[in-house]
């Protein structure tokens, strides 16, 4: 099929390329000349596993290709995919005003029937305000549908390839036909596609998000309740895990959740909730453990030294889980922000996300291309992210660096009783 794809954020770049991948002849589209003069290159500006080489070997075998032109993409293209960004607005709403303007530049250059798609995260009833914006704006027959993506940062070309379930919101049951074949490449071994109303497939995407948002507060609180009442988290995590009508996926406590999807859905979905005169107090609650989850952490760095001013704090992981370079709404910021309030100097390193840091951070941290130099000198030792090279670091080699061997684990990635034995003070979640 040739396919266009609005945007080439994190969701676009991996549809777009993956969906070459299964033979299609897909043309990407950004506004950004910069970007798409990169990408032409074949450079991916954010960093997933295996994207780079698969964007490289698709450019290479003419199957996909990224232009600033929508209105030739639109034109020359079956599917349309909207995949531009629906950042949070103010007051915890979703932006769809670039959905909607992607909407009006279809609406101006339909040139026959073609199916237009949402892939963007939005709202319930955005796809049929797309719909309606484009029939505004034109006399072509064309058909709609809701394709929510679930991809996580860091496995999403697997998640793409070998999806649990494809959900397709479809008023048009030719419309359901037409997306069930183009995923039919990744359902050989079973038909895992969902076909569903337009307005359930824009819900299931929130509604997934948040009962996955809810799990990890919902292990951060017990995880604060262990530490109070004595009890080991991770030895109550199992226990809870083993049982099949809950499973062990989401349960890992920690200092929250960060990135571009839970911390902004879960705010949506709590909008859209107010905006229909309902409460949504699971929800919100979710939220406000979230926050104050980081705040906490912060609390048990800050209350372990009698002074902050002045102490030397290495850091190791930015980014909001492993894998990814994404910063967004990542704890670690928050936490740093607070220290070097408190008068710290920070040392930080992180295998993929130093570039994306010090747009936020400047120079107000210092930065290691080695995790063991940051240590030097330090008060203290403050995990963020569990990446792999963290997970069994030389301890006598960090032990002898630190001027103080203290850590403070917020992954709990590490055998407390093996490092107090080494002599190394060490503070984790709910143990």
């Amino acid at each position: 099929m040739k396919i266009a794809v609005i945007g080439t954020g994190y969701v676009g770049l991996v549809t777009g390329a993956c969906l070459a991948g299964s033979g299609n002849s897909v043309e990407c589209v950004d506004i950004d000349e910069s970007k798409i003069e990169s990408l032409q290159r074949a450079e991916v500006p954010f960093f997933e596993p295996g994207l780079d080489e698969m964007v490289r070997t698709n450019i290479d075998e003419g199957r996909l290709s990224f232009t600033t032109d929508i209105a030739s993409a639109v034109r020359e293209s079956f599917l349309v995919f909207i995949a531009v960004g629906t950042p949070q607005a103010q007051d915890g709403e979703a932006d769809i005003s670039s959905v909607l303007e992607v909407a009006r530049s279809i609406g101006s250059n339909l040139n026959g029937y073609k199916i237009v798609v949402t892939k963007s995260t939005v709202p319930v009833g955005t796809t049929e305000k797309v719909r309606d914006t484009i029939k505004s704006l034109t006399d072509q027959e064309f058909g709609v549908a809701s394709n929510p993506e679930f991809l996580k940062e860091g496995a999403a070309i697997e998640d793409f390839l070998k999806p649990d379930r494809v959900v397709i919101g479809v008023e048009d049951e030719s419309v359901g036909s037409v997306l069930r074949e183009l995923y039919s490449p990744f359902m050989r071994s079973a038909d895992r596609t969902i076909v569903v109303s337009i307005r359930s497939s824009e819900m299931s995407k929130y509604a997934s998000n948040a009962m996955l948002a809810t799990r990890i507060s919902f292990m951060n609180e017990i995880a604060n309740l262990c530490e109070l009442l004595g009890a080991n988290v991770s030895e109550v995590r199992s226990v809870v895990g083993s049982d099949a009508r809950i499973g062990r996926y989401y349960l890992y406590p920690g200092v929250g959740y960060g990135g571009s999807c839970f911390p902004k859905d879960v705010k949506a979905l709590e909008k859209m909730a107010h905006g229909v005169g309902y409460d949504p107090r699971v929800v919100t609650a979710v939220d406000r453990v979230n926050a104050a989850q980081r705040e906490r952490f912060f609390d048990k760095i800050a209350g372990f030294f009698t002074d902050l001013a002045g102490k030397r704090v290495a850091v190791w992981g930015i980014s909001f889980k492993p894998n990814t370079d994404d910063i967004r709404e990542a704890p670690s910021l928050y936490v740093i922000e607070k220290l070097l309030d408190a008068g710290c100097s920070v040392a930080v390193h992180d295998p993929a996300a130093m570039e994306n840091a010090r747009t936020v951070l400047g120079d107000s941290v210092d930065y290691f291309e080695s995790y063991y130099d940051a240590c030097r000198g330090a008060d203290a030792l403050v995990i963020h992210t569990e990446w792999s090279q963290y997970r069994q670091p030389n301890f006598e080699m960090i032990k002898e660096l630190m001027k103080t061997p203290v850590i403070f684990d917020g992954r709990n990635i590490y055998d407390y009783m093996k490092l107090e034995a080494m002599g190394i003070e060490y503070f984790g979640i709910g143990r």
